[in-house]
């Protein structure tokens, strides 16, 4: 009886277990694989190499530069869409001044700005880069930024944007940030509709602004999903594939000043035919990857709190 239980568990676990081996462990191991020959990508070109690869990624001065670049963005991206998601959610839900009946609620229209902020969620990231990009365009006629900024006398702050080296890679994080925070407006709303408001209420009854009410209660009650939220936001900050390959100067420019990891693989397999080389890329990016959110999880882990 007890093992016919157990085949029974092994049936219904053996399907997904294989498809995930597959689809998703296989392609690693040969990941993997790859990294260690001089594969060009034609069938029977592969000569095993060692960790040549790795080494001549340990000295690669684009490799580098490119991966300045993604950490750069780790430490912008999490942090400001983070941030502006905690606060519009949080203005959202409670925020708002005191009506009649009511100590603990949103701004009015909360519904509607909700909306709003989520909007950029249900359209394609190639879309939001071509948008952006035509907004960002120099051209003081054609550019919207640029026009915006010459019909309120502005013109002094009219730059080239993604022409200008210091500040393309910012422009660029920026629309990652536009793009993912209304995903973390409801993400955080729907874990603040879940702390009884009695709290709200009785923190607010004694006194406490509204500030005193962010930082010591929902912030706490919500660090499970914040410190969820900065590794799903970190591992999309370092990908940045689209936005880089569509709204960059001639992919990475100017002058390499947006150039990020992916983008570095992309055009190390597909344009100069070195797949050997960029799948060592793509174990360094897994490592990184995996670096970031073993230690994200590891040092922002707080004792749970119970309500």
């Amino acid at each position: 009886m007890q093992h016919g239980k157990y085949r029974f568990i092994a049936g219904f676990l053996a399907p997904p277990l294989i498809v995930y081996a597959v689809f998703v462990v296989s392609p690693f191991v040969q990941a993997f694989q790859i990294s260690l020959t001089d594969w060009s990508g034609l069938v029977g070109s592969a000569r095993f190499v060692g960790a040549d690869n790795f080494v001549r990624l340990w000295e690669s001065d684009e490799f580098w530069n490119a991966l300045r670049h993604n950490v750069y963005m780790l430490a912008f991206v999490p942090l400001v869409t983070l941030a502006l998601g905690l606060f519009f959610a949080f203005m959202l839900n409670v925020g708002g001044r005191r009506r009649r009946n009511e100590v603990v609620t949103g701004v009015a229209g909360a519904r509607f700005y909700t909306f709003v902020f989520f909007f950029p969620q249900v359209i394609s990231i190639t879309i939001i880069a071509v948008i952006w990009f035509n907004i960002y365009n120099p051209d003081p006629d054609d550019g919207m930024l640029n026009s915006l900024l010459g019909a309120v006398g502005l013109d002094g702050l009219q730059n080239a944007w993604l022409g200008e080296k210091s500040i393309a890679l910012w422009c660029i994080s920026a629309v990652m940030v536009w793009g993912h925070v209304g995903f973390y407006v409801v993400l955080f709303s729907a874990a603040m509709a879940s702390i009884p408001r009695d709290i709200y209420e009785a923190a607010l009854l004694d006194g406490a602004s509204r500030h005193h009410t962010f930082f010591r209660i929902t912030l706490p009650l919500l660090w499970d999903t914040v410190q969820t939220g900065w590794v799903y936001m970190g591992i999309i900050a370092l990908d940045a594939f689209a936005l880089v390959q569509i709204m960059s100067v001639n992919m990475g420019g100017p002058d390499g000043a947006t150039d990020v990891m992916p983008l570095r693989l992309y055009l190390t397999a597909f344009r100069d035919s070195q797949y050997g080389y960029a799948a060592a890329m793509g174990v360094a990016m897994l490592a990184v990857t995996m670096a970031f959110a073993v230690l994200t999880l590891r040092f922002a882990r707080r004792e749970r709190i119970e309500y």
